[in-house]
């Protein structure tokens, strides 16, 4: 898919504001992906979608969560968590992508996992840290990822589960 065609389907999808987050969140997935030895590919299209149901009612997001036999934990946890996996879903389902790294990039944006690729870290990462953001923390972890991936996201999620 090419970037142009993702950026419109992903644009009716969010706001203006949050479409400025996601071109943030792609350049910075590709220029990690460079730094590192990722597929700067996968990780632009999986940034570009990463917040493609982030303004899904949260009924329509939690019915998907049960009815796709999604973790059924989400529904326990912060309901800004649920976007990604019910994303990960919806961009398989609505836009026709079904690359499984891709896909699991989205699906993990926001928590992480054990064993996160390459793809999945720069776009959990870029989402961190991309230019757009402002807040305690942030610019130490982007000084870490110029030198050391696994390194800035641990300090991502330390980060995260402090705040």
């Amino acid at each position: 898919m090419r970037r142009e065609e993702a950026l419109l389907l992903v644009k009716q999808q969010i706001t203006e504001h949050r479409y400025q987050h996601t071109l943030g969140v792609m350049e910075t997935s590709i220029i990690l992906a460079e730094r590192f030895g990722a597929d700067t590919a996968k990780a632009e299209l999986a940034g570009i979608f990463h917040d493609y149901a982030k303004f899904r009612p949260k009924d329509e997001m939690k019915e998907i969560i049960i009815t796709q036999n999604m973790n059924q934990d989400l529904l326990g946890y912060n309901s800004e968590l649920w976007h990604a996996p019910v994303g990960a879903y919806l961009v398989e389902k609505e836009v026709g992508l079904t690359d499984p790294e891709v896909l699991d990039a989205i699906k993990y944006h926001t928590s992480g996992r054990i064993d996160m690729t390459l793809v999945d870290k720069c776009v959990f990462l870029a989402d961190y840290i991309e230019p757009g953001r402002a807040f305690p923390g942030v610019e130490e972890v982007r000084e870490i990822a110029k030198n050391d991936l696994d390194l800035a996201v641990i300090y991502a999620l330390r980060n995260t589960i402090f705040f």
